[in-house]
């Protein structure tokens, strides 16, 4: 089933340019570290809110070039009272791919120098400009993506397993079990989650690292979300309980729990795998939402969402656009998986047409 969902995915010329773009995507967040130019650590505080690099091919003779830039000088305008950017143009910074760089940590584990692209260490190259703190915008978006992409599926591996097992239990034992199993979640799903999200997000120990405070938001989600889930998959449960290979599961002396996970469970495989996929958007944008408003990702680790805070200040959007980019990333990211669940949703119902 799998081989023919990927085949009619593929298919589809939209559903196949955002496999192509998310596979863009969470290629270049595993290579993060080899990409970027830059550590994530990485600051010079004399550079903040420079503006992207310009790479230039051709020398001041007209003649074909090694690609190089220039540094930025910074200035002072007492008559405008802004900070001005101009080119160094005393020294050329070539630009060198696959060369030494500063060093990190491949994965956490192998240490290595290796960098896509670099300059020479007295050069700086940033291809989306710098933030208040100098920090290159194109490194911290590669390794805060690694945040926001994975919070979604993490998320799921928790709510998921909960909401199956406990739709399938309640819809399948039924009577006074079925009624208070759904009664409980009917109370979770009257929570307003995103109010939730921020409430628990705010009493969070100041002292918790952004490692502890990502799982506990990965926590948070999933039990938030399972109750939703868990109530389509107990009507499903409830039209399946009743046909001919459950009776004869039932006839033969089968355990109720063994008939619920090798029998009934597994015809829920198609809902479950579009649910997953439209899921996941909604999960990157409460990340995003909880880190823009402060209580998600906090600095100096990155995230598209705290990243996109910086960015709200009218001045930034006028005059210094580069730092909206986190927020076109998460449109476009969210839109690649609702193209990917809208289709597979059309394979696997079986009154729509072939497409």
């Amino acid at each position: 089933m799998i081989k023919d969902i990927l085949k009619r995915l593929w298919n589809d010329k939209f559903a196949r340019i955002a496999l192509i773009v998310l596979g863009v995507i969470y290629l270049a967040l595993f290579f993060a570290d080899f990409m970027s130019p830059y550590t994530k650590d990485f600051s010079d505080r004399s550079m903040a809110y420079v503006p992207p690099s310009k790479v230039f091919t051709i020398d001041e003779n007209g003649k074909f070039s090694k690609p190089y830039t220039y540094n930025y000088i910074r200035e002072f305008n007492p008559e405008t009272l802004q900070i001005n950017y101009s080119f160094d143009r005393s020294k050329k910074h070539y630009i060198k791919f696959f060369s030494s760089g500063q060093q990190y940590k491949f994965l956490g584990l192998i240490p290595m120098r290796l960098h896509l692209f670099t300059t020479d260490s007295e050069g700086r190259i940033f291809l989306l400009g710098t933030d208040i703190n100098g920090r290159d915008v194109f490194s911290r978006l590669l390794f805060g993506g690694r945040i926001s992409m994975t919070i979604g599926f993490l998320a799921l591996f928790v709510l998921f397993p909960i909401g199956l097992l406990y739709g399938g239990i309640s819809g399948y034992l039924g009577g006074k079990v079925d009624m208070i199993m759904m009664r409980f979640a009917e109370a979770v799903m009257s929570i307003p989650s995103f109010y939730l999200l921020i409430i628990l997000a705010s009493i969070l120990p100041s002292g918790m690292t952004s490692s502890q405070r990502f799982m506990l938001i990965v926590i948070i989600l999933a039990l938030i979300g399972w109750a939703g889930f868990a109530r389509v998959v107990r009507g499903m449960v409830l039209s399946i309980k009743n046909e001919d290979y459950v009776m004869a599961a039932q006839a033969i002396g089968a355990s109720k729990f063994r008939i619920i996970l090798k029998h009934i469970l597994p015809q829920t495989t198609s809902f479950v795998i579009v649910a997953m996929t439209l899921s996941v958007p909604s999960y990157i944008l409460s990340e995003s939402g909880l880190s823009f408003l402060g209580l998600g990702i906090q600095q100096p680790d990155a995230s598209w969402g705290n990243m996109l805070k910086e960015a709200q200040e009218f001045t930034n959007i006028l005059y210094r656009p580069w730092l909206l980019t986190p927020g076109f990333l998460i449109f476009v990211s969210v839109l690649a998986f609702n193209l990917i669940g809208d289709t597979i949703r059309d394979v696997l119902d079986p009154k729509s047409k072939v497409r």
